[in-house]
């Protein structure tokens, strides 16, 4: 009889809070979505604490996120479990990195990530299957934002995704 990973985990535990996205994780329908959706709200947040504190905070994500990742899923015994999204909360932190954020850029941004994290292609893919625990958790996310932040410069640049003047 297999026992269910989650189980192993308390909502009350710092890490495990974490690591499930504020509970996000625990949706039964597209869990990494789900995480990823959570991260909008701190994302438009953060917009305004300036350059310096968006960076701060998404620094801070990515580098716990490895201590994070790995304490849950080793509590859980399933390494990169579904319900372990912490890495997409970073994920799209990167993604929004110095963009206007707008309705449209949160969007934009949204969809690049989620598609870059599902499809993984390389060398995303290569990160998701060769780096193992915390850090292998995190990789293929943070690739993933790096490029999504970049497509989404990219787009702005040269004009295919209006944003408003400042």
């Amino acid at each position: 009889m297999n026992q269910d990973p989650l189980q192993n985990l308390r909502l009350s535990h710092p890490a495990h809070f974490l690591a499930l996205g504020f509970g996000s994780g625990l949706s039964p329908v597209a869990p990494g979505t789900m995480g990823t959706l959570v991260t909008l709200p701190l994302v438009w947040l953060l917009a305004f604490s300036g350059q310096t504190g968006y960076l701060l905070v998404t620094l801070l994500a990515c580098v716990a996120g490895v201590w994070i990742c790995g304490r849950t899923a080793r509590d859980m015994g399933v390494h990169d479990h579904g319900a372990i999204v912490w890495d997409e909360v970073a994920g799209m932190l990167l993604t929004m990195i110095a963009v206007p954020v707008n309705w449209l850029t949160l969007l934009v941004g949204f969809l690049l990530f989620r598609m870059l994290d599902i499809f993984k292609p390389w060398p995303i893919s290569y990160l998701d299957k060769h780096v193992h625990g915390g850090a292998g958790i995190m990789a293929d996310d943070i690739l993933a934002g790096v490029v999504a932040c970049g497509l989404l410069h990219l787009l702005i640049f040269i004009g295919w995704l209006p944003v408003p003047a400042l």
